[in-house]
């Protein structure tokens, strides 16, 4: 019999090279996911779905069907996707933008600009120097010399005023009032368990023998319990400034009248500038108090110990309602490569005023006794950001 020719040749695949594709990647992959020569997946060449479900936004080139895999593949792409992602193809033609790693947001301080620096003020420096000029003669000459960014200098004379007037010491603390620099006396308030009347009385030697310009209340107390007998301390030492050990009647002890308690300049204006009153009381219990004691003190130091623990701490909310003048914080043992970072933390949490040091209070000394090493280096950062 003769052969019969077939009136059609057998169907041929249009494009052998997706039929290859077909074969390799499987239905509903599309040959733009493949990878090219080069060996990576070539992105952005998918083209416009015409549809999508409200999937986590995964691009869906036709015949893929749902975003995430979550439904049946159709050649229209209009599967069914159960995902719960925000970046779903609108089915108009445009291409699906993939799902990426969404950043945490930190919500910022009500108290701070969009570049995270406190709004009101800059960074000063607070320096409690209880090394006595004999042994930290240096120190004492740093902070005399001019231009420093300094809120304030704190003394003491054996954790109080001495038993007599220190020669030495009222030299040095002359030199630093000349700079516009407040020179602050501590008292040792022992956690609120010291008698009111030795407190004002070594209060009353420090105006008398140094002439100082206000107070560091160290060891100051924390509980709300101790608010009340904390705050009637504050008016009295606020008084004894007001007034001047001898009763002087609001006259500077240098015989100049006194700026009043809201901020005007000082001799050198460098303290009210960053929003301290020219003659501060400030509470140095070393870590927050109860809100109660930031209605009336200058400043507080709601921060005294070592690095490691301070670059994992944290502020508590109620600060937020109170200016970075309002606090302080003093970090030791920290070395000189986490400067910037330790500035940057003072910042974020509203801190006005710090002091950061490598010395450290191991085998009992004490890490204030004199400044860090890398204080010149310290204090260009500080001023570079004031």
């Amino acid at each position: 019999m003769p052969r019969l020719t077939p009136s059609h040749p057998p169907a041929v695949p249009a494009d052998p090279v997706a039929a290859a594709g077909a074969e390799q990647h499987g239905p509903g992959e599309h040959a733009a996911d493949r990878p090219s020569a080069g060996g990576t997946t070539r992105k952005g060449a998918v083209p416009p779905a015409e549809g999508a479900g409200p999937g986590t936004g995964t691009p869906v080139p036709a015949g893929t069907g749902a975003a995430s895999g979550a439904g049946p593949g159709r050649p229209d792409g209009k599967g069914k996707g159960k995902g719960k992602g925000k970046g779903a193809v609108s089915g108009v033609g445009t291409p699906g933008r993939p799902d990426l790693p969404r950043r945490p947001v930190r919500q910022r301080r009500p108290d701070r600009t969009d570049a995270g620096v406190p709004a009101a003020g800059r960074i000063g420096i607070g320096v409690p120097a209880f090394g006595h000029p004999l042994v930290a003669p240096a120190e004492w000459a740093e902070l005399a010399r001019p231009g420093a960014p300094l809120d304030w200098v704190a003394f003491d004379v054996a954790r109080g005023p001495g038993i007599r007037a220190d020669p030495l010491c009222a030299e040095a603390g002359a030199r630093v009032r000349e700079n516009g620099v407040p020179l602050l006396g501590l008292l040792d308030a022992v956690h609120g368990t010291r008698p009111f009347g030795e407190l004002v009385t070594d209060a009353s030697n420090y105006l008398d023998w140094y002439r100082v310009d206000g107070f560091y209340l160290g060891r100051a107390p924390t509980l709300g319990s101790g608010a009340a007998a904390c705050l009637r301390l504050v008016t009295t030492l606020r008084a004894l400034l007001d007034s001047g050990a001898d009763g002087s009647g609001g006259a500077d002890r240098g015989g100049a009248e006194k700026p009043d308690r809201g901020g005007g300049a000082g001799a050198g204006g460098s303290a009210p500038a960053r929003g301290l009153p020219p003659n501060p009381v400030v509470l140095a219990p070393g870590s927050h108090p109860s809100p109660a004691y930031a209605d009336f003190a200058d400043q507080l130091v709601t921060f005294d110990g070592p690095w490691t623990r301070y670059r994992w701490s944290e502020a508590p909310r109620w600060t937020a309602a109170h200016p970075p003048s309002r606090f302080a914080h003093l970090v030791h043992g920290l070395p000189a490569t986490h400067l910037d970072t330790a500035l940057r933390i003072a910042r974020w949490q509203g801190a006005g005023t710090v002091c950061l040091t490598d010395r450290t209070d191991r085998e009992g000394v004490d890490p204030w006794a004199g400044l860090p090493g890398y204080w010149p280096d310290a204090v260009r950062k500080v001023r570079r950001q004031g």
